[in-house]
């Protein structure tokens, strides 16, 4: 007479089991519901303020084109004139297209930087601060052709200070050409001096 209460017993943890899963199962549904509000409501915070989600911010990067110049040799401005530099330069130019413009004023372009070097001593190119100068220089003589200019480092020094003097307030900006020069970098693949 004791065998129906326990098959009593076996109902009431299947139905105790059903629960608990159900349970656990709604926890899931509205915790992932809500995980995708919150991000979904994020984005759209974040395109509303005119940001966009860091996967679009990049633009999608070209690699750079790399036009490497023949080697010069050139007679430096030391006292005596018994010094030269042999220079090896390698310019990273923002596309192809840039490349071939800058191949069709190569000869102007070699010759202006013949005549920047030719200026320099010894000593001033020895120095890191020398070289990075040339580079800059070289930099400015390869964009000339190109319709773009690069300020000098008078003229960048200038502009920072009139910033920060306030007159860049006072008097109307003067309008430059804003496009984004072409060609990149000046980098030395060969620097010798003898």
């Amino acid at each position: 007479m004791s065998a129906p209460p326990p098959a009593a017993a076996p109902a009431k943890s299947k139905k105790m089991l059903i629960i608990i899963i159900g349970v656990v199962v709604a926890v899931l549904v509205i915790g992932g519901g809500a995980a995708a509000w919150f991000l979904s409501s994020r984005s759209h915070a974040d395109e509303e303020e005119g940001g966009a989600p860091a996967a679009r911010k990049e633009a999608p990067k070209v690699a750079p084109t790399f036009l490497p110049m023949e080697n010069m040799v050139v007679n430096l401005a030391d006292p005596g004139g018994d010094r030269f530099a042999q220079i090896g330069i390698t310019l990273e130019l923002e596309d192809a297209k840039t490349a071939e413009q800058v191949k069709l004023y190569l000869p102007t372009i070699r010759s202006g930087i013949l005549m920047l070097v030719s200026q320099r001593t010894s000593s001033e190119l020895l120095l890191r601060e020398g070289k990075e100068k040339l580079a800059a220089d070289i930099r400015r003589e390869v964009s000339r052709p190109l319709g773009y200019s690069v300020p000098t480092e008078r003229e960048r020094a200038r502009a920072a200070d009139a910033e920060q003097d306030g007159d860049a307030e006072d008097r109307p900006a003067a309008r430059k050409r804003t496009e984004r020069n072409p060609v990149l970098r000046v980098l030395f693949s060969n620097f010798i001096i003898q």
